[in-house]
């Protein structure tokens, strides 16, 4: 964090306590004040609020993402989007004993929540899970959250270098779901680390309380570090904002499978008309030092049999295939990113005929005022796509977008 905003949290620390000071002494009038009994406040990821007996912890952040996009795609009119794309609250502390954890996030921009259709869900919540941290190497979870999928999709959309994921994250990640989180962990600063995580889940997707069934999706990743863990949990964040001193490398491995899936992705997409057992691989690399980063994916999703129908001619259909991506980028001292990626999608031949082969090219400069939490993002993108006919289309967009929060 940059020393003004140390000054300015120091100064709203200040602040907040000489107001509690004088609001006790306003209501108390004459009684002697009793500081053991204030709350304590903290200023580090959010703002954070410990009780006096600290039997509690509350931590409050935000986020949003306001951003214009000039779209031009062939074959279509030029045409300008603005939007607020993210706009979160995050709340997270502890109950009873610092061991029992919560982390509570809450969506409401258009885009997050999705539009309102007559019988489903109004689409807020996106975590609510409970963990128990028994340790420094076993955390064990119970509710909504992120399953242990790809690195794109593990990190926040906060801590993105470029405005949103790749088009290979958004056909094979795997999200968001309900169930139970068993993690193994086992970092070090400059020696092999390891960490282990797994999930059993409904296999539906976040809020998902439609017709319930008997199957489950079954999630297993392993992490490795062999040159020691990044400074400040590294892994979470695209880019390599703290300069790493000395090499740091991580490659990971997850499967998926999703018994009686309900959805065209599993967690995500339209309801399938059959239910569909799919199995996703999604692998990683990601590798930092002095300010270069540089990261590659590689994801897949297969099933027996990708198109389901109703009877009355309409189809639902699953996307199998695989896709790749590539992202290096270098951070200037003075702040400023250049990153680049390239993306690409390839359908297999059971639905070729449904999707594109897609190839996406896209350049970005970020100026890092606060780290990611306040940043000012540029980006161009081309996408190429073709057809099985040998048809090909290209589209670009342009696009700036603000990022800020606590």
């Amino acid at each position: 964090m940059a020393p003004k905003f140390k000054n300015i949290s120091n100064f709203l620390l200040v602040c907040i306590i000489l107001c509690t000071l004088n609001t006790y002494i306003f209501c108390q009038k004459g009684k002697t004040i009793d500081i053991s009994n204030l709350p304590y406040y903290n200023f580090g990821k959010g703002v954070g609020l410990t009780s006096p007996d600290s039997l509690f912890q509350f931590n409050i952040r935000f986020r949003l993402q306001n951003r214009i996009t000039y779209i031009n795609n062939e074959d279509q009119d030029i045409a300008f989007d603005g939007q607020i794309r993210r706009l979160r609250l995050r709340f997270d502390g502890f109950v009873g004993d610092p061991k029992f954890l919560y982390v509570l996030q809450l969506s409401f921009a258009p885009g997050d929540v999705g539009e309102i259709e007559e019988g489903s869900n109004l689409n807020i919540i996106r975590d609510a899970v409970v963990y128990y941290r028994h340790n420094i190497h076993w955390n064990f979870g119970f509710g909504q959250t992120k399953l242990p999928g790809n690195r794109q999709r593990v990190n926040s959309s906060g801590a993105l270098q470029l405005s949103d994921r790749s088009i290979t994250n958004s056909r094979f990640n795997i999200d968001r779901d309900f169930g139970i989180f068993i993690n193994h962990i086992n970092e070090y600063e400059n020696a092999f680390s390891w960490n282990i995580k797994s999930a059993i889940s409904t296999g539906d997707g976040r809020n998902f309380t439609k017709s319930p069934d008997n199957g489950l999706a079954y999630t297993g990743k392993i992490e490795i570090m062999p040159l020691g863990k990044f400074q400040r949990d590294g892994i979470y964040f695209e880019g390599d904002l703290v300069r790493e001193k000395t090499p740091k490398l991580m490659v990971s491995g997850a499967y998926h499978i999703n018994q009686k899936a309900k959805r065209q992705a599993g967690v995500l997409g339209e309801l399938l008309y059959e239910a569909r057992d799919l199995k996703s691989v999604l692998l990683d690399a990601l590798l930092k030092y002095k300010g270069l980063a540089l990261s590659a994916s590689y994801m897949s999703r297969q099933t027996s049999d990708p198109v389901t129908a109703n009877g009355e001619g309409q189809e639902s259909i699953v996307y199998e295939g695989n896709g790749y991506d590539v992202q290096p980028s270098y951070l200037f001292l003075n702040h400023w990113e250049v990153i680049g990626r390239y993306s690409h999608l390839s359908p297999n031949q059971s639905v070729a005929s449904h999707y594109p082969v897609q190839d996406q090219y896209t350049f970005g400069l970020t100026k890092y005022i606060w780290e990611h939490a306040f940043k000012l993002q540029l980006e161009a993108t081309l996408d190429h796509l073709k057809y099985l006919d040998q048809s090909e289309k290209s589209n670009v967009y342009v696009r700036f977008q603000i990022e800020m929060g606590i």
